[in-house]
């Protein structure tokens, strides 16, 4: 089944997989995970109820209890599930992608993501050969209300800032907590939960999309503008120059946060500019390169007992959130940081500008069949021969150079090859991206 990706279960419902495939997840998930009761959240897309209805009637035959929290971002189905000693939970939701979406993300006992190695391949095999054998006892569903314990954790977050900020909630589910976050202070931008997404859709790494973000920061003299993706676990920024901030330099401004407290070890993803790691290093922290994609960043984050960690993607993982990711927690600590370089006399624009010091071509998409043979031939290129100054093949290939590198990685969840390119100078950047591109051509 293609719906099975590497990090969640995730496609176009009722086209790519529907009640049927639902129901079964349900059904075959408590003994996967072995568990008597599941916690279950969802987002506000219009299949959802649906979802949830075959999802929960699965897990109830089966045997096992669910314990329903309603409407909520995925964050709080992580925090839920650690706080309250879960041992298994799932958020439906498609996160980012568009309206005709949906999916699942499942954790385990202490929120530990539930990836395609580590339960959803066996998942996907019960799904498809699986006996179904209803228990002889069926399972309840419970309601159970965790709003406050989880506002009461991040509240702990919350400063009294003196910022204009303008909030982009993307119609999704940071819509359910925002304004008793931020208060009623900040320009508010789509931000009354609609999964039809009408304004534009949930994912701010789409330039498009954060279009009306930069205008308002820019036409109200905005410091700061914060926008959410559809399930409110990734955040980015724009400065008050209205450009949109490249989510990896948002690790170093967290880790300013941070190493200040306590030297600790800092992870960021192998796309991440040298940049970053070289402020971790300044500030006295250990920098950590690892995989790309949340079942990864968790596990590692929690291996290394790093106090924070970021992804290219706009996920940001805390130690103080049981090493999971949140939107909302990121945007109040980035909130708090440039509080205090506003009160400095100094904007977020500035710090930025000094700390990106090299030319970062963002991550490049290509639509390419044979994806390990593209791969393998740039590995050739640039290491038969030559001496690269690094060699990293964890998640695709990094291979780094005196004055610039590249990272080549296969997407784990899209059908294509993904390419990030950094160089010493603008020109330098530019000319090994159009050298790489060259080469891809033939594939």
């Amino acid at each position: 089944m293609g719906v099975f990706k590497a990090y969640d279960i995730r496609g176009i419902y009722g086209k790519e997989y529907g009640k049927e495939e639902v129901y079964r997840i349900g059904f075959f998930l408590p003994g996967l995970l072995k568990a008597t009761k599941i916690l279950v959240g969802r987002d506000v897309r219009e299949s959802s109820p649906e979802v949830f209805g075959e999802l929960t009637r699965g897990i109830t035959d089966a045997g096992a209890d669910v314990y329903d929290i309603g409407l909520s971002t995925t964050p709080m189905v992580y925090f839920s599930t650690a706080y309250f000693d879960f041992p298994a939970s799932v958020q439906i939701t498609a996160s980012h992608n568009p309206k005709e979406y949906n999916g699942l993300k499942i954790s385990r006992k202490g929120a530990l993501p539930v990836g395609y190695d580590t339960g959803l391949k066996d998942l996907e095999d019960l799904v498809q050969k699986g006996n179904l054998i209803p228990a002889a006892k069926r399972g309840r569903i419970i309601k159970k209300d965790v709003r406050e314990e989880y506002l009461n954790f991040l509240r702990k977050y919350r400063i009294d800032y003196t910022l204009k900020l303008a909030v982009d909630c993307s119609n999704g589910m940071a819509s359910l907590f925002a304004k008793e976050l931020f208060g009623e202070k900040p320009l508010y931008l789509f931000d009354t939960l609609d999964g039809s997404f009408p304004n534009h859709e949930p994912n701010p790494l789409e330039e498009e999309n954060v279009e009306a973000l930069k205008k308002t920061v820019l036409e109200n003299s905005c410091d700061l503008g914060i926008i959410f993706d559809g399930d409110a676990d990734r955040v980015m920024f724009v400065d008050e120059k209205g450009r949109f901030v490249s989510p990896d330099l948002i690790i170093a401004l967290l880790a300013e946060y941070y190493l200040t407290k306590e030297k600790a070890p800092v992870l960021f993803d192998i796309r991440t500019s040298r940049s970053v790691s070289e402020h971790i290093a300044r500030l006295g922290g250990k920098p950590v390169m690892w995989k790309v994609g949340h079942a990864f960043a968790k596990v590692k984050l929690r291996e290394i007992n790093g106090v924070v960690g970021g992804e290219l993607a706009g996920h940001y993982y805390f130690r103080d959130f049981y090493y999971c990711d949140s939107g909302l927690l990121a945007s109040l600590i980035v909130l708090s940081v440039v509080d205090s370089l506003k009160k400095r006399g100094k904007t977020l624009s500035g710090w930025i500008d000094s700390l990106a010091v090299y030319s970062f071509s963002g991550e490049k998409n290509f639509r390419i069949d044979k994806k390990k043979a593209a791969m393998e031939e740039l590995k050739k290129r640039f290491t038969e021969g030559v001496k690269p100054k690094a060699f990293y093949d964890f998640d695709g290939y990094r291979i780094e150079f005196e004055d610039w590198w590249f990272n080549v990685r296969p997407s784990n969840t899209e059908p294509y090859l993904r390419l990030v390119v950094e160089g010493k100078t603008q020109v330098i950047m530019q000319e090994k991206l159009s050298l790489l591109m060259e080469i891809l051509k033939d594939f």
